[in-house]
């Protein structure tokens, strides 16, 4: 009976942190929409959008070590707690802003900052909670099923964004309010059998032992460092727009369509791994899905045809969750829970990078050379980077079990 209220308490626990997850994550897509079309609607200014982004991306980079040891040190759940009331809160401000007059162009950009900083601590917090939540034989499926819902989020958020702002910003802000609260309140009814440490003193060896653990253990240096070079380098969804309009020869519903194929790509394998998760060859099914993801970003880099294309991009976000997937599991089980904090902190900062540098290096490179080849040989940079890992990181290659060191 014991046994049950327990299954029972966990389940209902996982529940409510999924679903809060894909309250907190659909919003700030959101809110993504809202805050760039309205500071361009009062600007004008492409450089404006990118200061947007910069606001967004330097707390993200400068609080990393801070986020990692504060998620170590504190109840993970009172962090993101607090981080989705202040969004909330940062969202109410900017309808209250909308329902009396127009935010200014500081106040957007403060706005963001504010958002950026709470999602650097609020992103470690949740993921370092989530193995507390769950048995570690179902640690994959947790993971899995936490992706579907981060790209749940991401097919919502920017289409519902993009509605709500039609009527009015005042709608965006106060959807993403409503949700952020909820998504809070949702965070207290979590269950964790820790959720208390000690708190030991702050010094610098502390906050660099994050970046410590991972260099010190090949396996995950390996993978995460894969995934940083391998995403870097195969960043061709920067390049979108100049497809649609240039080589496939669409219009907004095209560009549409060629950024959800992604992401329903990504939801599909991820709620296959959700029900049958890998079982062993973990290394080579890395490998292989890396592979998989070169080669459809070549095949969409030299497509002409819509459908292909679609095919293509459905087939770079379904082999990059298995990525994700198989990454997120190895550093959560090889890392023990007084240090997860820190070293979800720095795998967040490598994602993160990759993703914004990604866009960055697609874009310098299409500007010299062209998007299809910048788009193709980005592709198979990918492949390149995978097959050099396999030779730097033998253990990765040969790697049968996520508890393999």
């Amino acid at each position: 009976m014991q046994q049950s209220k327990d299954s029972i308490l966990r389940q209902s626990s996982f529940t409510n942190y999924w679903i809060s997850q894909i309250l907190s994550s659909t919003s700030f897509q959101m809110l993504s929409v809202a805050i760039g079309w309205q500071m361009y609607s009062l600007t004008h200014n492409a450089f404006s959008l990118g200061f947007v982004g910069l606001a967004q991306f330097i707390p993200m980079v400068g609080l990393t070590l801070i986020v990692g040891h504060v998620a170590d040190r504190f109840d993970r759940r009172k962090i993101v707690f607090l981080c989705r009331f202040i969004e909330g809160g940062i969202a109410g401000l900017l309808l209250f802003e909308n329902l009396v007059g127009t935010p200014n162009r500081e106040q957007i950009l403060l706005a963001a900052a504010v958002i950026g900083a709470c999602r650097a601590f609020e992103g470690p917090s949740s993921s370092a909670l989530l193995p507390q939540l769950i048995p570690t034989e179902n640690l994959q499926q947790a993971i899995a099923w936490s992706t579907s819902g981060g790209q749940l989020a991401q097919i919502l958020g920017p289409s519902l964004g993009g509605l709500l702002y039609s009527l009015g910003p005042s709608y965006v802000y106060g959807a993403s309010t409503a949700a952020l609260f909820v998504a809070g309140i949702l965070t207290c009814f979590i269950h964790v059998e820790r959720s208390a440490r000690e708190l030991k003193r702050v010094s610098i060896r502390s906050l660099f032992s994050g970046l410590a653990f991972i260099y010190h253990r090949p396996v995950i240096l390996g993978t995460i460092s894969l995934d940083l070079f391998a995403v870097l380098l195969g960043g061709a969804t920067a390049l979108l727009p100049i497809f649609a309009q240039n080589i496939l020869h669409t219009g907004a519903w095209g560009l549409g369509l060629l950024r959800t194929a992604p992401a329903i790509g990504a939801l599909v394998m991820s709620l296959i791994f959700a029900y049958f998760p890998l079982k062993k060859a973990y290394g080579p099914t890395l490998f292989g899905a890396l592979a998989v993801f070169g080669l459809a970003t070549m095949l969409f880099a030299i497509s002409t045809n819509m459908i292909v294309s679609l095919v293509a991009l459905f087939l770079v976000g379904a082999s990059d969750v298995i990525s994700v997937v198989i990454r997120s599991s190895l550093v959560q089980l090889q890392t023990p829970d007084e240090m997860r904090g820190r070293v979800n902190a720095v795998n967040s900062l490598f994602i993160g990078t990759s993703n914004q540098l990604g866009e960055f290096e697609s874009g310098m490179v299409a500007g010299f050379i062209g998007a299809v080849p910048a788009a193709f040989f980005g592709g198979l940079g990918t492949i390149v980077v995978a097959g050099l890992w396999m030779y730097l990181f033998p253990s990765l290659r040969r790697m049968r079990s996520l508890s393999e060191g």
